[in-house]
């Protein structure tokens, strides 16, 4: 069991819910690794909680696909499968082709100055910087286009996206011939939105996607 599981008390929302971000959580950052056996009293014990709200958190994961039961063995975090990975990113690649051609209309000067900063930041954690951080900026630098839609809709199904997409991007950035890739990709990207050249934003976005589509694939078929 992970040592690294901490819940964040929310005066807002009840018990079970808190337990349920805090595992959810834990499962998309790689606290909780795929196969993890998840042991209702030792969860119950790391979180000060009793097994109640631990099993109706777990009932949840189930329905979102993060947590599978398996006969007599009880609940275990759902293994990364390429199944998984392709229907994740066959939805991505729509939503983001809309939010790049809105974005290449909407995004303001202040929103192309702070894309280039988060750009920057991303490249200075390329060669030895931490995977949490590198993920967090790839997050920041995606999120800026989204919100320069201006399409709030598209922002929320974006960020639930976003994060189902988590747990893969921390396999992708161990690689440090991506993290390179990766940032000529954003560099790219937002060389095209500057121009508002919507062709070439796209073209970027696809290479982008389809890419990362191939480390993840690779770094699932890795032996331990």
């Amino acid at each position: 069991m992970t040592t690294d599981l901490e819940m964040h008390m929310d005066e807002y929302l009840p018990l079970r819910d808190v337990v349920f971000n805090t595992l959810r959580r834990a499962i998309l950052k790689g606290d909780l690794k795929p196969g993890e056996r998840l042991m209702e009293i030792a969860l119950a014990e790391k979180l000060g909680v009793s097994r109640t709200p631990i099993r109706e958190a777990i009932r949840k994961l189930e329905l979102e696909g993060l947590v599978v039961m398996a006969p007599r063995k009880g609940a275990k975090v759902a293994s990364i499968t390429e199944r998984d990975l392709n229907d994740v990113l066959e939805v991505r690649k729509g939503m983001e082709e809309l939010a790049i051609r809105l974005a290449c209309e909407r995004i303001t000067p202040e929103e192309l100055d702070e894309l280039d900063k988060v750009e920057q930041r991303f490249l200075s954690l390329t060669e030895n910087g931490d995977l949490t951080e590198l993920a967090e900026m790839d997050v920041a630098f995606h999120d800026i286009i989204y919100n320069a839609t201006n399409n709030n809709r598209l922002v929320q199904l974006l960020s639930n996206l976003r994060e189902q997409m988590y747990r893969y991007r921390i396999e992708y950035l161990k690689d440090i011939a991506v993290r390179r890739t990766l940032a000529q990709e954003h560099r790219a990207i937002c060389e095209a939105l500057r121009k508002k050249d919507k062709e070439s934003a796209l073209k970027y976005v696809y290479v982008h996607v389809d890419n990362q589509q191939k480390a993840i694939i690779r770094s699932l078929n890795e032996p331990d």
